[in-house]
């Protein structure tokens, strides 16, 4: 298996500084305020919920592939929440929610695969200790 690496610089103090982040193709700024305020740029847990999106996709679309079902397409947002708990930040949660245009699936199959996928992809495995939940639907056809 292959071994993937990311980068980050930060520059000057915690609230003053600024830094950036970059993986693959992406390059991206991050900075106190584009974490625990409203700030542009990208901050740690987007990268981190953009991981676990695209991991929980493409394992959704595995197991809905080895039972029998092929999906035209997989959305899915991950949204991390990072709360001061006991004056550290602490990621509290993932909510995943995905949406799959998947033909000739009944909902009761499709809602099963993606309960069963939540935890089983690796970035879920590796995430573990937090919390994830997840909303699921399949799209009308």
């Amino acid at each position: 298996m292959a071994t993937r690496n990311a980068n980050a610089v930060w520059t000057g103090s915690l609230k003053e500084g600024k830094g950036t982040m970059k993986f693959g193709t992406f390059e991206g700024a991050y900075t106190w305020s584009s974490r625990f305020e409203d700030g542009q740029g990208t901050n740690p847990e987007e990268l981190l919920g953009a991981a676990h999106a695209g991991c929980y996709s493409m394992a959704l679309s595995s197991n809905l592939g080895k039972n029998g079902f092929t999906p035209k397409q997989i959305h899915t947002q991950a949204q991390v929440t990072l709360e001061v708990i006991d004056g550290k930040s602490t990621i509290t949660n993932i909510h995943l929610t995905t949406e799959a245009d998947v033909p000739d699936i009944s909902d009761e199959k499709f809602q099963e695969i993606a309960a069963a996928v939540k935890g089983a992809c690796p970035v879920s495995v590796a995430l573990a200790s937090t919390p994830i939940t997840l909303t699921a639907r399949l799209l009308a056809k």
